[in-house]
């Protein structure tokens, strides 16, 4: 049997960087975009150029080196973002520019037009981006609130003006999968031209159907599913890629689609993306989760010791993990090293993996055995050649008895300064030192403390996440040391925060057209 093509867009650097906390740096977005052209990702939407002169460098510079993908740029419905959204994308093998605008009537009244000042917008800016790129993408925010007839009218004109691909957002996670099919389905049956374009979907996540709407979008007629790494975006995210992928794979009984996803490869993009933003997986997280593959009943652990297909639809292999999980010890050298990362998903240069070597060796002194887990963790401290605070001593006191206190060294600028602290615990006491030695406004969101292995002697992931000013940022670091993994997470949250601050924040044109979400 024949399967028809299901077009997958990736918007975890634009829709999935909108998450609160989840900024990526420069080198982090090339790197992301990088990963997902090699995965088989058919369009990386890499940015909205207009939103800052950062992003707009991100999205040239992707362009450049994307080898197969298609490259888009997110543009609001003016000529302004259009153009400069073009000036981005144009240098990509394959350029896609997106446009759009909100047509729901709460929507509507933000830039305060009419239903024919608004068709009159969307006819003349979908034909001005049509005008530059061959490529043009258009979407109604808050299609599936939209009225029925409008929505169909405002279609029916980017269309006639050039578009050839509609996406339709669900844009606060409103409808649920009967409605997903039926609305494309019926646009499809409807809109005069409609048969002449792809039809795409792009899902929020409120109401946890994110998944369950895209695929019913497919079955209706869509053939482009948008979606992110790990499900990141606004509030509770977007659709994730690695389960409407894996959905498709598995289940091509009753979805007869394909993708282009090379799905062995999830994992390890997933492992990065969940680095570089500062947001954990969650242990049971479809398809990607710690515990996604893991057996601790008895029954279950009985089955599959004599057939993995009683307790599992898929092979862990399929998403790029090893089956069995070996550990490392304090004798094992670079080479068994070096393969057993590759056989992870990690593919070190020799100055990195030096650095790796490093912190397993003295990680395997400290602890009997090294799982795959510590290893991930591992590679997952962030470079902090050019931070500008590091944590050079950490000597912590606590107790029932007298005052729980912190003697630090901290890395400021390339010099050191020391000072005593003290505070409520070990940690605050840790934090309030960092304070002293760095003064800073920034308010503690997020605390959140995990044991990436078993055992008392297992390494701790932490994450923080700091508020300033309306800027917020999420560090991460592990150590066996619970409070050392405390601090290192602190301070680098502290040094993400710093790049933060000297970025434009995304704002309003004159018009008054948000272009936050377009989806």
């Amino acid at each position: 049997m024949t399967k028809d093509k299901v077009l997958i867009f990736d918007t975890t650097l634009r829709d999935g960087e909108q998450s609160p906390g989840a900024t990526m740096t420069h080198d982090e977005k090339l790197e992301i975009a990088e990963l997902l052209d090699d995965m088989g990702v058919d369009i990386i939407e890499a940015g909205f150029p207009i939103a800052s002169e950062g992003d707009f460098r991100a999205v040239s510079e992707i362009s450049r080196l994307a080898k197969t993908a298609t490259i888009c740029g997110l543009a609001r419905a003016n000529y302004k973002d259009i153009d400069r959204c073009w000036d981005a994308v144009k240098h990509a093998k394959s350029p896609r520019i997106h446009t759009f605008i909100g047509t729901s009537p709460l929507h509507r009244a933000i830039p305060n037009l009419d239903m024919d000042q608004m068709a009159e917008r969307i006819h003349d800016t979908v034909t001005h981006a049509r005008n530059l790129c061959d490529n043009v993408q258009w979407s109604p925010m808050d299609a599936t609130r939209t009225e029925w007839d409008y929505l169909c009218r405002v279609v029916e004109i980017a269309i006639k003006a050039g578009a050839s691909t509609i996406n339709i957002p669900d844009t606060v996670g409103y409808t649920a999968p009967v409605e997903s099919a039926d609305l494309i389905r019926r646009l499809i049956a409807t809109v005069p031209g409609a048969d002449q374009v792809i039809f795409a979907t792009h899902c929020h996540n409120d109401l946890g159907m994110a998944t369950a709407n895209s695929l019913a979008a497919v079955a209706g007629g869509a053939r482009q599913i948008e979606c992110t790494i790990n499900g990141l975006g606004e509030r509770a995210g977007n659709t994730a890629l690695e389960e409407v992928v894996m959905a498709l794979k598995v289940r091509g009984d009753i979805m007869p689609y394909e993708t282009g996803i090379d799905t062995t490869k999830i994992m390890n993009i997933s492992r990065r993306v969940a680095t570089v933003s500062g947001f954990p997986v969650q242990f049971n997280k479809a398809i990607v989760g710690k515990n996604a593959f893991a057996h601790e009943s008895g029954i279950h652990q009985d089955g599959m010791l004599k057939n993995s297909e009683t307790f599992e639809i898929m092979r862990p292999e399929d998403v790029g993990l090893s089956g069995t999980s070996l550990p490392l010890g304090k004798h094992s050298g670079r080479a068994a090293l070096r393969a057993k990362l590759k056989e992870l998903g990690f593919e070190l240069a020799d100055n990195q993996l030096n650095d790796v070597f490093v912190r397993f060796k003295d990680l395997a002194d400290r602890k009997k055995e090294v799982y795959d887990d510590d290893l991930i963790a591992l590679v997952r401290q962030n470079d902090a050649a050019e931070d500008r605070l590091k944590l050079k001593h950490l000597r912590v006191v606590c107790g029932t008895d007298g005052p729980q206190t912190a003697e630090m060294v901290l890395e400021i600028d390339g010099e050191d300064k020391s000072i005593t602290a003290t505070g409520d615990g070990p940690v605050d006491a840790s934090f309030n030192a960092v304070k002293q030695l760095f003064a800073h406004s920034a308010r503690l969101q997020l605390y959140q403390v995990n044991a990436v292995t078993e055992g008392t002697d297992a390494q701790a992931t932490v994450s923080v996440r700091l508020e300033e000013d309306g800027r917020i940022a999420t560090g991460q670091s592990a150590d066996t040391d619970t409070v050392v993994a405390s601090v290192k997470a602190y301070v680098n949250a502290l040094n993400r925060l710093i790049v933060r601050r000297g970025k434009t924040a995304p704002g309003v044109d004159t018009k008054g057209v948000s272009y936050k979400d377009a989806g």
